[in-house]
């Protein structure tokens, strides 16, 4: 069953960021977005999916836009900003990690818990340009479904590059 907020608009949400808890608000509408919400850092999982996003922003050229088109990934957990602060630090992060200590922006997403419920869930949402949730993996254990994921939509929702309009010189 696909994931209720597929096709809807994307939470706004405003959480305190690495590497000092400064509150971020989401660039919701203005460029694509890849959050990703992680049970917890330095687990092998979660920190094998981070890695896996910060090679993708660095070698992957689908990750790679400018200006309104480049992809801001942002990555989501309980952990507090601290503790994400080294996480970020120790991997080398080339991206934002938001603290959702309260939980709240998991519930906006509607993400789920795993592991019969003992843990929290792993998501990644594509957010389009407009602000429309296009897709949602929710993979526990195959972190490399999520990065793939967003390849896929980056394809899929890129702006197509203008060609030339100019006329043919008329022949005499």
């Amino acid at each position: 069953m696909p994931h209720p907020l597929i096709g809807k608009p994307a939470p706004a949400l405003t959480l305190p960021s690495t590497p000092d808890g400064t509150p971020y608000s989401l660039p919701i509408g203005q460029k694509p977005i890849a959050i990703f919400f992680f049970p917890k850092a330095f687990t092998t999982g979660c920190t094998k999916e981070a890695c896996a996003f910060r090679d993708a922003k660095q070698d992957n050229i689908a990750f790679q836009g400018t200006g309104a088109d480049e992809l801001e990934v942002i990555g989501i957990s309980r952990d507090a900003v601290e503790k994400q602060t080294r996480f970020v630090s120790e991997h080398k992060l080339n991206y934002r990690i938001l603290s959702d200590a309260d939980g709240l922006a998991r519930k906006a997403y509607q993400v789920g818990k795993a592991a019969f419920g003992l843990i929290d869930g792993r998501e990644t949402f594509f957010i389009g340009k407009d602000g429309l949730v296009k897709d949602v993996c929710d993979k526990m254990v195959d972190w490399n479904s999520h990065t793939k994921m967003v390849e896929k939509q980056l394809k899929l929702n890129a702006t197509p590059t203008p060609t030339s309009t100019a006329a043919a010189p008329a022949a005499s």
